[in-house]
């Protein structure tokens, strides 16, 4: 039995299909993320998945038992599971120990442990509308996480957060699901953040799943051009281009030859395999530097840590081995 079975599951919102008929499952303590472009249905699987939209076909089955719509419930939601929406929704004025006080059901010991984890136990004493907007998500976090969930699900968790408060939240949810046993399902736009967090991703377009695979296997051998622009930059190249002569071997296949940036390498002059180009741009990236260099009538990208070039320089290019894959056209 799986934690979690989505069985070709859809919803319409007005006449247009933002969820068509979408299979997965998750197991328990998988942490499982969902990616794609503004409008492919994240959120609205996230919800659907929480008990708070109905599916128009379809189930979604938690722990053996179907999760009901909230034309089915009193109150909507599905017990055991826990959602938080990116607008954190707190109630003004009230005191924090107040509205954590109201939703818990743990004793007290195990709420407190909970309230360190999140980093929140300063701010239990101060009202809500006294709280930036990272402390804000971390009482939402808190609130839910004494309801005792089983599964929670996590809708743009870093959006809206300068580095500082990104970068505890990614430490929260790794005692969430390592010290609490707690199943995480997330949305994400950020590429780095979901990369890092999750044990398998499911990349959705228009509703309709598009790849599900480990983190490795989405970035390095995306199955089309929208999976690897979702994760990063890429260089892309038909059979007829240059770098395939030089630096990988033809496919057979009507196919295009992708590679990423940091699988290029800058080499010298006497290297068996290279192209040469123009560089044109040097962008700084704070952990290193994109090298944008003409050759005939492309710009190819490729990342380096350091490196002692200026405009206008020839620059010789190499392919790191097994640093592409092709796609289909």
């Amino acid at each position: 039995m799986s934690f979690l079975s989505v069985h070709h599951i859809s919803y319409l919102e007005a006449d247009n299909c933002t969820v068509n008929n979408l299979s997965f499952s998750q197991t328990k303590q998988e942490k499982l993320a969902i990616a794609g472009e503004t409008g492919s249905g994240k959120s609205t699987l996230l919800k659907m998945i929480a008990g708070l939209l109905p599916p128009v076909s379809g189930a979604i089955q938690f722990m053996g038992k179907r999760v009901l719509g909230p034309d089915e419930r009193l109150i909507a939601g599905e017990p055991g599971i826990a959602y938080l929406s990116q607008q954190y929704e707190l109630r003004n004025n009230y005191y924090v120990s107040e509205l954590l006080d109201m939703a818990n059901k743990l004793d007290q010991d195990k709420a407190n442990h909970i309230y360190e984890v999140c980093r929140i136990v300063d701010f239990l004493n101060r009202k809500t509308n006294q709280l930036s907007g990272g402390e804000r998500q971390r009482i939402a976090l808190a609130r839910i996480l004494v309801t005792a969930p089983s599964l929670l699900l996590l809708d743009e968790p870093f959006s809206n957060l300068d580095f500082i408060h990104r970068d505890i939240i990614k430490s929260i949810l790794n005692q969430v699901s390592g010290e609490l046993n707690i199943t995480c399902l997330m949305v994400a736009h950020d590429a780095p953040d979901l990369l890092a967090w999750a044990d398998r991703v499911i990349v959705l377009k228009k509703g309709e799943i598009v790849q599900i695979g480990t983190p490795q296997e989405i970035y390095i051998s995306p199955v089309n051009t929208y999976v690897a622009g979702l994760f990063g930059d890429y260089n892309l190249f038909d059979q007829s281009h240059d770098i395939i002569q030089q630096l990988a071997k033809p496919s057979g296949n009507n196919e295009l030859l992708l590679i990423r940036p940091e699988s290029l390498m800058a080499v010298n002059e006497s290297s068996p395999h290279f192209l040469k180009g123009t560089l044109r741009a040097i962008d700084f990236k704070g952990n290193g530097y994109c090298l944008k260099i003409q050759v005939g009538a492309d710009l190819i990208k490729l990342y380096c840590l350091k490196h002692s070039y200026a405009i206008g320089d020839m620059v010789y290019i190499g392919l790191a081995a097994g640093g592409h894959c092709w796609i289909k056209n």
